[in-house]
């Protein structure tokens, strides 16, 4: 893996020739490096986590023809890099926020604790692992699954107030914690960022899928997309990595780093 951006004196001498250096190095990042290259904004940041104030940040990957997954997964168009990125964001983030046809189609898992994220997550305040929060509208979920009855940390259900009685029922008793973030059978966006902030989670971390992203974009709630571009082409009609309405006014975001691993780009981009 190399840093492409920002330029350094590294990168630069790289470009012209000159003998590379750490960041310019093609070479596997330690997590101790990735995780500084993906840290979330510092305490006391304005609008970031030291701040108390939700930061949300997206994870997806896409192919150069714009799919964000093939055969209905995102497995096959990934990397061994990505993963490992995917792995670091996991263990930066407080909570992971998913929609519900993600966790059917993924088969989510609980996250788990990393020896390797112990003692950065203990000096941030943090639990051994993050939450999962699974946003639904309907609870149509298999709630014997280890998502529910197996976490280390409580797995979230973020619903509406005219949520199924039975269903939230049912979540609850497999060892879910309900929290309501919206008046009727859906979910708000907004409120939900809201309400995890009021949970105290505030490093906030979504990987989809392209239903809910959509929703994100469209609330005007996301704060910044790690984005993996994949050096593949598949064709066919897979989703996009969001989908839904389209907004008024398309949200402008600015590159913040770029690296590259065999052919694979891992863009960070913050909203401007």
């Amino acid at each position: 893996m190399r840093r492409l951006f920002p330029v350094t004196e590294e990168t630069a001498a790289q470009a012209s020739g000159g003998a590379p250096g750490a960041d310019a190095a093609d070479r596997e990042w330690g997590l101790d490096e990735l995780a500084a290259a993906y840290a979330y904004p510092r305490a006391g940041a304005a609008g970031g986590p030291g701040g108390r104030t939700p930061w949300l940040r997206a994870n997806m990957v896409t192919t150069l023809d714009g799919a964000a997954q093939h055969e209905g997964r995102s497995q096959p168009i990934s990397s061994a890099a990505d993963m490992r990125i995917f792995g670091t964001l996991r263990g930066l983030a407080d909570v992971v926020v998913v929609g519900a046809e993600t966790v059917r189609q993924e088969g989510y898992r609980p996250a788990r604790a990393r020896a390797e994220f112990a003692e950065l997550r203990a000096a941030a305040g943090q639990g051994p692992a993050p939450a999962i929060a699974v946003v639904t509208a309907s609870l149509d979920l298999d709630f014997s699954l280890p998502l529910f009855t197996s976490a280390l940390v409580p797995t979230l259900v973020l619903t509406g107030a005219a949520a199924p009685p039975d269903r939230v029922a049912a979540a609850e008793k497999a060892g879910a914690r309900v929290v309501v973030a919206g008046d009727g059978r859906g979910v708000d966006p907004a409120r939900a960022v809201r309400a995890l902030g009021d949970l105290g989670m505030t490093r906030l971390l979504t990987e989809g899928g392209p239903r809910l992203l959509g929703q994100l974009v469209a609330a005007g709630v996301l704060d910044e997309m790690c984005l993996a571009l994949s050096p593949m082409l598949v064709a066919g009609d897979a989703q996009r990595i969001a989908s839904g309405p389209s907004v008024a006014v398309p949200a402008r975001f600015e590159l913040v780093s770029l690296l590259e691993d065999a052919g694979f780009l891992f863009g960070r981009y913050r909203r401007r």
